[in-house]
């Protein structure tokens, strides 16, 4: 029988998510292994303002397992389902990406034409994302030595993807930024704040699918 799409994923499981108080920000479906014994995994990626409450995502992997076992779109054809929240080099796309980025180091590119903030850089440089204002989103330049604030639209920018940081900010230059938004990691504190969340963050939900496969359903905050 063939896979569904993530498109159509995405159509069965967008009411539920938004239902509870999540925004999908994606769906992926992969397969491992042989053709015999091939697995697929589908993921669900799902975020929120509020701060990732692990037995939210399990229990949301529980009732989306139900729905996609309703739909039967899957067959007899076994699947992992992971509910995740995005990774943390994840590129920036909707104001509400700019909002809870808010604090956290961003790699810039710009706009063919559109005017650099800092006539020493490139249309490419690293910045640390401040308050998001309408059209405007404040971002701080310098790093910790000569940190500063300049509002650039977010029109001018073609791609911002948030960097792995291993090391906190300046205190001004987080000061500059706003500080960090509710609910989400200091910059420099993802690994542990990752490792906590795979250790406590699956759950073994079985549905109908998995129960025939011994495959658990997942709920999993990355």
């Amino acid at each position: 029988m063939p896979m569904p799409t993530e498109e159509r994923v995405s159509q069965l499981v967008a009411g539920l998510v938004e239902r509870r108080g999540f925004d999908l920000e994606g769906v992926e479906i992969s397969t491992a292994g042989t053709h015999v014994d091939a697995q697929v995994r589908v993921q669900v990626i799902v975020d929120s303002d509020a701060a990732s409450d692990l037995d939210s995502i399990a229990k949301l992997s529980a009732e989306l397992s139900e729905v996609l076992d309703e739909a039967g779109d899957f067959g007899e054809t076994p699947y992992l389902l992971e509910v995740t929240s995005p990774g943390i080099d994840r590129p920036l796309t909707a104001d509400r990406h700019w909002r809870r980025a808010q604090g956290r180091k961003v790699r810039i590119t710009l706009r063919a034409g559109a005017p650099s903030p800092d006539p020493k850089s490139s249309d490419k440089f690293e910045a640390r994302v401040g308050i998001l204002t309408d059209d405007t989103v404040a971002l701080v330049l310098g790093g910790k030595n000569k940190p500063h604030r300049v509002h650039i639209p977010v029109a001018d920018i073609a791609e911002a993807v948030v960097q792995v940081e291993f090391n906190p900010p300046g205190a001004r230059e987080l000061e500059l930024a706003g500080g960090v938004a509710p609910g989400r990691p200091r910059p420099g504190q993802e690994e542990a704040v990752d490792l906590a969340a795979d250790v406590r963050g699956t759950t073994d939900a079985p549905t109908e699918s998995s129960e025939a496969s011994d495959a658990p359903t997942e709920g999993i905050v990355e």
